[in-house]
């Protein structure tokens, strides 16, 4: 079917051409008879509205960017970040906006990538993944005025909205979990410390072992990178420490603990258990299922949107900062209550 022009909607609708795009822009302008005419022809033709004109009109282009400041070979290595990518899908899809993934294939394309996201022109608003202490990024989204709701706690949140879990609360639960089973020493797979997520989730850990009187070892801290491989590296690392359990800061790295406490010829939990943090599906499909700490990873999407539409349509003031709640899910690498 040939594509039709706005003129050829309008003659078939028996009405001018600024009435047919008042309705496609702005359509409670428009009388309901004179709207439900033009919108029969519109559905009768197919006729798709030409979203360069359109955007230019209503200075508004229904399209998120969705900014990853990760390489993608990492992003896609790591669950939580499919599960995350699908709230905010789904939640642009019931607003009827477009997402724009940005993603890097490499650290060198990091200024080119971030200028496209920036200044591409088309963008009502941006979501960004937050988690680097330093991140150059955020002043100059800042600078540019460019509406932007973060996933994660930013840096310096004074000016930024942002939707992130409670990983002090939810890592200070889970290590509190093993001092309350008897678990005399408890060792930690942290993030990386460049980031808010691994430092909330060491800080939780180590207020639960001060609030029980322990004494803090830094045999048993070890840092990976939230990546499997650098959670089996770092449980190599603590194996000799002797630990009899374990608060690891990601699934994903969990399962490289559980692999290297394995291959050690070791048992969980009977000789090491173990809490993960995050509880996607890998978590009950691990062997043994894996304890851990929940957050609602799609649903901090979900809400990054809505905030983000609620700032692009009211101009949002002053900044929502969201933190969800965690919780804890008892799984088969946590033992009994020791004597």
């Amino acid at each position: 079917m040939k594509k039709l022009t706005l003129e050829e909607v309008a003659k078939l609708a028996g009405v001018s051409r600024a009435t047919v795009s008042r309705v496609v822009n702005k359509p409670n302008s428009v009388s309901p008879a004179l709207r439900a005419r033009v919108q029969k022809v519109i559905e009768e033709t197919g006729y798709q509205p030409n979203m360069a004109a359109r955007t230019l009109a209503s200075r508004r282009s229904n399209i998120i960017g969705l900014l990853i400041p990760s390489v993608n070979q990492f992003v896609f290595a790591d669950p939580y970040y499919p599960a995350l990518i699908e709230g905010i899908s789904r939640a642009c899809n019931l607003n009827d906006y477009t997402l724009a993934l940005f993603l890097l294939h490499s650290a060198d394309e990091q200024d080119k990538i971030y200028q496209r996201a920036l200044g591409i022109g088309l963008l009502d608003g941006l979501i960004v993944t937050a988690d680097k202490i330093v991140d150059p990024l955020i002043p100059e989204i800042i600078a540019r005025q460019i509406p932007a709701v973060y996933v994660g706690r930013p840096p310096d949140a004074s000016r930024t909205s942002f939707v992130d879990v409670d990983n002090v609360a939810g890592a200070y639960l889970a290590t509190s979990h093993l001092l309350r089973l008897g678990y005399q020493r408890i060792a930690t797979i942290c993030g990386p410390q460049n980031s808010t997520v691994g430092l909330d989730r060491r800080e939780g850990y180590l207020k639960a072992l001060q609030e029980r009187g322990r004494e803090i070892d830094l045999r048993l801290i070890a840092e990976g990178d939230f990546s499997r491989d650098s959670g089996y590296t770092a449980m190599r690392q603590l194996l000799p420490q002797r630990p009899d359990a374990v608060f690891v800061a990601t699934d994903t790295m969990a399962l490289g603990a559980i692999q290297a406490i394995q291959e050690a010829g070791l048992e969980i939990p009977g000789d090491v258990a173990l809490i993960g943090f995050d509880d996607l599906p890998l978590a009950a499909q691990a062997d043994p299922p894996l304890t851990t700490i929940r957050q609602p990873v799609r649903y901090t999407g979900i809400l990054a949107v809505q905030i983000l539409i609620e700032l692009l349509e009211t101009a949002l003031q002053p900044p929502r900062h969201i933190i969800l709640p965690t919780e804890l899910v008892i799984r088969a690498t946590c033992g009994a209550m020791r004597p």
